[in-house]
């Protein structure tokens, strides 16, 4: 959430099950947004939002996973009609015949005004496959580190220089496409500088600056023209000291 760490799933969810655990994971910041295999992980269960990475838009639908494993074991506490089996759902005979797995934990019908992008957009990621914008999230996050790191790393030699520090994992086994940066100079002054500039990224107290270049959309000039924009940020920050 705040630096951006991936976590390997497989390692945590096996440790989990060495203790005997029901292991669930929060994918707000992984769906979209790196490679998931949560059934073959045997994942037991996980939940998402959709308006991140998934484009979905503010307070669009959420998602849910539970293992299949589980499907008739883990049972919803609370229901809805929308979770009865559709072949028997309207006798009205007032007998609760759930649908096994996930799907049985639904209560009502979905909003069609919030599924309609939704749906549109899984359509364009089945289409680019989430391989492909994998291969290019690491390069384009890569060329973003590369780049703050060659302007913007602490020189011995430039004592008054502004330094941009990343704090999110160098790894690529060990992060999305976000990288969290913090700042020599005030956080708020950059992140206030860089929205008057057209730069969508966002602040996270006390002194982050998340940006994540997203493979379905940005391109490596648009990661270009942010380092140049940050520049200027930078510049006249400095001159104000």
């Amino acid at each position: 959430f705040f630096v951006g760490k991936l976590f390997s799933f497989p390692t945590v969810q096996q440790g989990g099950q060495v203790k005997g655990c029901f292991v669930g994971f929060d994918l707000a910041h992984a769906v979209g947004n790196v490679e998931l295999y949560l059934h073959d992980w045997g994942v037991d269960f996980a939940c998402w939002c959709s308006y991140k990475y998934l484009n979905s838009g503010a307070g669009g639908l959420a998602g849910a996973f539970v293992h299949e494993k589980h499907a008739y074991t883990i049972k919803p506490t609370l229901v809805g009609w929308f979770g009865h089996e559709l072949s028997t759902r309207f006798k009205m005979d007032n007998k609760l015949q759930l649908i096994p797995g996930v799907t049985g934990f639904r209560i009502s019908n979905p909003p069609i005004l919030l599924v309609c992008p939704l749906h549109a957009s899984l359509e364009i990621f089945k289409q680019a496959t989430m391989k492909a914008l994998r291969r290019k999230s690491i390069l384009l996050t890569g060329y973003l580190e590369y780049m703050i790191k060659q302007y913007y790393s602490q020189d011995k030699a430039e004592t008054k220089k502004t330094v941009v520090n990343i704090i999110t994992p160098s790894s690529i086994e060990d992060r999305g496409c976000q990288l969290t940066l913090t700042f020599s100079v005030p956080m708020k002054q950059v992140f206030q500088e860089l929205e008057k500039r057209g730069v969508v990224c966002d602040k996270r107290e006390p002194n982050g600056i998340r940006v994540a270049p997203v493979p379905l959309y940005n391109s490596f000039h648009d990661v270009y023209k942010f380092i140049n924009l940050l520049t200027s940020v930078l510049d006249s920050a400095e001159s104000k000291k």
